[in-house]
């Protein structure tokens, strides 16, 4: 406890700071404040750093969707992405261009949020306000739909048609997910993320033709920093965006780091060494609240004595399932190894949505250990009405962990060997263990630690009640 020690033990002479005192504990204030900073900004330098390497990979625009035609892999720097869907994320920005519409296909799985990663608030049909979630799991049903996005302080006429979404920032994150019964054939999924019209609210006749560039095997770095440029990228997105009420003690943090709108960033080169070693502490802090602190928090398990861990315990999509605060441990866990987020994604409805059980230990409670070999029994009668998956995760950056094979994944469609009994066994290791085969093995690496989620999309009923469970990574020795 020494460097505590240090700071409560601060010399005062007559009631006063010494000078070493002053500078020492304004350096510690600003080292504070920076840590605290970069974890309550993560859900958004979480997305701004994927919109601003989308845009230096694929161009900017309303227009502009990329499109994961042939799947996402490794290639694509980005916090758990879903390897067994087609993608396509695009970045609105509502303060350049004003109100936008968006024609959403049939079919999609989508969500809008906004730039804090809130679900962006929507219409209220028959008590029911809707939040976020477009297409299956949103108030159109999957069967297509207009949506309207109106920027922050919008004031003017009320939309005549379509689903009216009201955003508290300026950019809105756009997601789409599209489902394919055959790796194969891709092509129905793309052409449904095709057929996504977005334009300015009256001016369809005008609007800049749609583009979809190719994203698959494009490499593309959409991570957010580990060092002190992130508050740079914070500079940036503080410089963009709206200013929200419900910001402004946070925002307080910020100014003792010279990050105010309006004002130019430039610290010293000694704030700027302070600020570098602030990210770094708070990368890791936000690794240990995956890693240490997420399990100790209600619920945050999905099983008794097994290491499952759940980000979104308490079904709440803001972290408040308490009512009195919200859980920062949940919070700064999701976000620092995930984005987007919706109640389509949070709440236990049978056969609807998904559920997205992870793992970082094995069943001996080690870290997983990419030297080491491992398998997976998932019991017969998988509860997942659309299609479950495993997937690999690289521990510190949390994308895909860039293993050699085509997708760090496994999943239905893929038709992995089954069991007589209709169970299923996936394996993890290096090389591939003896009982596996091409189907169910996993590949990872020596040296480097990973984690494992198992997607559960439409999770039945077994699921909920637990009379179904996976079982644990077991050492193969």
């Amino acid at each position: 406890m020494g460097h505590y020690d240090d700071l409560a033990d601060s010399k005062f002479e007559t009631g006063f700071p010494t000078r070493e005192t002053s500078i020492s504990l304004r350096n510690e204030l600003v080292f504070q404040r920076a840590v605290q900073s970069y974890l309550w900004s993560l859900p958004a330098i979480n997305i701004w750093a994927m919109k601003e390497g989308s845009e230096s990979t694929f161009g900017a625009g309303y227009n502009v969707l990329p499109i994961w035609q042939n799947r996402i892999d490794a290639k694509t720097l980005v916090t758990t992405p879903n390897f067994d869907v087609v993608y396509a994320m695009g970045y609105l920005d509502l303060d350049k261009y004003g109100p936008l519409v968006v024609e959403a296909p049939a079919g999609v799985q989508g969500i809008f949020d906004d730039f804090w990663q809130r679900p962006i608030v929507g219409p209220t049909i028959e008590g029911h306000t809707w939040k976020g979630d477009v297409g299956l799991a949103g108030p159109d049903a999957g069967s297509g739909a207009t949506y309207v996005l109106l920027p922050p302080g919008y004031s003017g006429p009320e939309p005549a048609e379509g689903y009216i979404y009201r955003s508290r920032t300026n950019n809105v994150f756009l997601f789409w997910r599209a489902f394919f019964a055959d790796p194969a054939d891709l092509s129905p999924a793309v052409n449904r993320i095709e057929s996504t019209v977005i334009y300015p609210l009256g001016q369809k006749d005008g609007a800049l033709p749609m583009q979809f560039p190719r994203a698959s095997g494009v490499e593309c770095n959409m991570l957010f920093p580990q060092d002190g440029t992130y508050f740079e990228m914070l500079d940036r997105f503080i410089q963009s965006e709206a200013v929200d009420p419900y910001d402004l003690d946070l925002r307080g943090f910020l100014h003792t780091l010279g990050i105010e709108k309006g004002k130019a960033f430039d610290p010293t080169p000694d704030d700027r060494e302070l600020l570098d070693k602030a990210a770094r502490t708070a990368f890791k802090m936000s690794k240990v609240t995956v890693t240490s602190l997420l399990a100790l928090e209600p619920g945050g398990t999905y099983y008794p004595n097994q290491p499952w861990v759940n980000t979104f315990a308490g079904e709440n999509a803001e972290f408040q399932s308490s009512g009195t605060f919200t859980n920062l441990e949940q919070r700064g866990a999701f976000f620092t190894a995930a984005y987007s987020n919706s109640p389509g994604m949070v709440v236990n409805i049978v056969d609807k949505g998904a559920k997205y059980p992870a793992t970082m230990k094995d069943s001996e409670g080690n870290w997983l250990d990419g030297g080491n070999s491992y398998s997976l029994h998932l019991p017969p009668d998988l509860p997942a009405a659309l299609f479950w998956s495993v997937a690999l995760y690289d521990s510190v950056t949390a994308s895909g962990l860039d293993n050699g094979q085509p997708f760090p994944s496994v999943n239905t469609m893929d038709k992995p060997t089954i069991n007589p009994d209709g169970s299923h066994d996936i394996y993890f290791g290096p090389t591939k263990p003896n009982a596996a085969d091409e189907t169910n093995w996993l590949r990872t690496l020596p040296g480097k630690g990973y984690f494992v989620i198992l997607r559960l999309y439409g999770p039945g009923k077994p699921f909920f009640d637990q009379t179904w469970t996976p079982g644990d990574l077991e050492p193969i020795r």
